[in-house]
């Protein structure tokens, strides 16, 4: 009997701590939540002007004779984090050389903490500061670098892609940090995304056992949604881009004089790309679709609940019609599946009036996006064997060269891995809406490598709107996304602490 009471004594305290330790939980997320979105919402003007600093550093990659920009806005980043109690370290990644022989010093990275507690999950923040070129004579409606506000819209270069969305972050970390940030923080910001992320990846394989051995999470901050409603993104897919020449003479020749009597350059190339697809869009490539994962009826009800306007976006670009009738064909088909998409012809007479030259040498260029299981070296030799198989068909005597360069892996998440389930709750909380889980169609190079390097759970959580018009005219973000994506990232940070 003493021993019953015993065991009985032992079980009800156990539960008592668990009650205790439940409802600790629940006020570190519940209380002061309302405190902090108050927080946000009172200072939003100050995270406006922040903003607006940020976009008035011209940091354009592109641009050698603006590096000096870049490594400023990384120099004013690092001040926002050592301003939050951050320690940071910019890292030297040493030279770059130009292609003229010229070398110039790369921007240096951040890697940043921000909290070191060994009791708390520690999550990785992904981020750059650098950004596309913009003049105002490009088609702007405003100063390209002047964050300029209209009809509740933040105008500007970087606003969304990505200095919003960083400030963002940090903006949520200020507001916690006047309760209690609940997890450790780290951030990795770079200057050189927008022209391939130089030296990136090397330093990620270096501090892979140093700087990310305590990160449970990564979350990239460089997406958008696909309609108003938020979205997290857990997929994207790879690209293979390739050069086809066809060579038939050693210089140009004149149509009057040669046209007729030879096997043109031209005629060739034509025909080899138009054996790449059919009219309906399927590749015609022997092989390319055997790695496609089968569609499974869980994955395809993430797609029902999507929001995504066929008629909206066909009219606002100009489309007459998509090959897909429903909106979770088409989903599906810019996502999960593979594309082939033709870019252009190199060589061939371009310019405006006439000009009656046979061209000596053409490339062709075209890509194909690809999704997971599909290997670039796989699909390098599936396109390259299936072209010159092609080329002998036709019994030309000209010389034909298959080449490619950008061989991306696509990336493909968990959604039921805790990191989702913190941002789906926190969206939820924030927005009042269930979350769209997004497949994106692009290329997003270091969400494959940081998963193939980390091993660590990888998520794409961006606030950028459907039109914000990254790399285009007239970016912005929108008041809306900026100060709801405050609320988010600290929602988020609270969730995370709990799961």
């Amino acid at each position: 009997m003493r021993q019953f009471w015993k065991l009985l004594h032992f079980t009800a305290m156990a539960a008592l701590v668990l009650v205790i330790w439940f409802m600790s939980l629940t006020t570190v997320v519940s209380v002061p939540s309302d405190q902090i979105f108050q927080y946000i919402e009172e200072h939003q003007n100050e995270y406006v002007q922040r903003l607006k600093d940020w976009v008035a550093i011209e940091s354009n990659s592109n641009d050698p004779a603006k590096r000096h920009l870049v490594t400023n806005m990384m120099l004013l980043a690092e001040e926002r984090i050592r301003k939050l109690g951050g320690t940071v370290e910019m890292v030297d990644l040493g030279m770059q050389e130009l292609p003229n022989g010229n070398k110039i010093s790369l921007p240096p990275v951040i890697l940043a903490n921000i909290v070191k507690d060994p009791k708390k999950p520690t999550v990785c923040f992904y981020g750059h500061m650098d950004v596309q070129p913009a003049k105002i004579e490009d088609g702007w409606s405003t100063e390209p670098y002047l964050l300029t506000e209209k009809n509740g819209n933040l105008y500007g270069r970087g606003a969304s892609d990505d200095k919003g969305q960083v400030l963002a972050v940090l903006n949520a970390i200020e507001a916690l940090q006047k309760h209690e940030l609940p997890v450790n923080v780290k951030f990795l910001l770079e200057g050189m995304e927008e022209v391939g992320s130089t030296g990136l990846n090397t330093l990620v394989e270096q501090r892979n056992s140093t700087f990310f051995s305590d990160v449970d999470y990564i979350v990239v901050t460089d997406s958008g949604w696909l309609s108003n409603k938020p979205g997290i993104t857990y997929g994207t897919r790879g690209n293979c881009y390739f050069f086809v020449e066809v060579e038939c003479a050693k210089r140009d020749l004149h149509s009057g004089g040669f046209g007729g009597i030879l096997h043109e350059a031209m005629n060739d190339l034509i025909f080899l790309l138009n054996t790449l697809v059919d009219s309906s869009g399927h590749i015609l490539i022997p092989g390319i679709y055997e790695a496609v994962a089968p569609l499974t009826e869980k994955e395809k009800k993430l797609y029902e609940g999507i929001e995504y306007d066929l008629d909206q976006i066909k009219a606002k670009y100009g489309i007459k019609e998509f090959r897909n009738k429903t909106k979770e064909e088409l989903l599906m088909q810019r996502s999960r599946y593979p594309s082939l998409s033709i870019h252009g012809i190199e060589g061939a007479f371009s310019a405006p009036g006439t000009k009656t030259v046979i061209p000596a040498k053409v490339t062709g260029k075209f890509s194909i996006r690809l999704v997971p299981n599909m290997e670039p070296s796989v699909v390098e030799k599936q396109v390259t064997d299936y072209l010159n198989k092609k080329f002998t068909e036709l019994n030309s005597p000209n010389s034909i060269k298959v080449t490619s360069d950008v061989g991306s892996k696509s990336w493909l998440s968990d959604t039921n891995e805790p990191q989702y389930l913190a941002a789906r709750k926190a969206i939820k909380r924030v927005f009042g809406k269930e979350a769209d889980m997004i497949r994106a169609g692009g290329t997003i190079p270091i969400a494959t490598h940081f998963q193939e390097v980390t091993r660590k759970s990888i998520m794409l959580l961006g606030i950028g709107g459907p039109d914000d018009a990254p790399h285009g005219q007239d970016e912005k973000i929108s008041r809306y996304n900026f100060i709801g994506g405050t609320k988010l990232y600290a929602a988020f940070l609270q969730e995370l602490a709990t799961i």
